[in-house]
């Protein structure tokens, strides 16, 4: 017993990739669903961040040139900003003219198109952080049945053989239910940065439609 004790305690530490590779077959899904959270999460995360910027002085400028009636000035403004709001207000000033609930229901179906780009891929992520888990327990699952299958064939196995077994088969259970808590917390991240873009959007909306109701200089 001792002679055990000391023999487990000299033990060299088992690499995590030494640990990962016992979790049998469904471990190759599990790292083809985390490293397509990885993609998504950061090809998402560079479009928001680069479509966010926006000069704090945009609607200023819009403003200034739609009371001067320069709506070409303007028009140009947006052109050259490209992104979500800038892309609303362009087509809303495409609109000057026509009834104001014309204009704003034509900005409201562009801020939808906006919003729907921008959660591309991110139905993605939230499916992942869903069946990540159920892909591990279903490893454990097999992992536990083939366990007690080949224990049937063994005669009074030890506690300790029993429970070393255990161990390896709950492998795919905690990598799945990393891989979808880490999906999760990105899904939930990604989505907090585009409803605070979201509502950026509806303000310069409401922004814009005050300005076409002031008069002209």
């Amino acid at each position: 017993m001792m002679l055990n004790i000391l023999l487990q305690v000299d033990a060299k530490p088992e690499s995590v990739w030494s640990l990962l590779s016992k979790g049998g077959p469904l471990m190759i899904p599990l790292f083809i669903l985390f490293a397509l959270v990885i993609y998504f999460f950061i090809e998402r995360w560079l479009v928001i961040k680069k479509v966010k910027k926006i000069d704090d002085n945009f609607m200023n400028i819009i403003r200034d040139h739609i009371t001067n009636g320069n709506i070409s000035a303007a028009r140009s403004v947006t052109k050259n900003t490209n992104n979500p709001i800038s892309n609303i207000i362009d087509k809303g000033i495409q609109r000057i003219g026509k009834p104001i609930e014309s204009i704003e229901k034509s900005m409201e179906n562009v801020g939808k198109l906006e919003v729907y780009n921008l959660e591309k891929n991110l139905n993605a992520i939230s499916v992942i952080s869903r069946i990540a888990p159920l892909f591990g327990f279903v490893g454990t699952i097999i992992g536990l049945v083939m366990l007690l299958k080949e224990f049937a064939t063994v005669s009074n196995p030890s506690i300790s053989q029993i429970a070393d077994a255990m161990y390896v088969k709950l492998i795919t259970s905690a990598t799945g239910l990393i891989i979808g808590m880490l999906a999760y917390l990105g899904h939930s991240y990604l989505d907090n940065q585009i409803n605070r873009l979201s509502n950026k959007m509806e303000s310069a909306s409401s922004e814009f439609l005050d300005i076409l109701q002031q008069p002209t200089k």
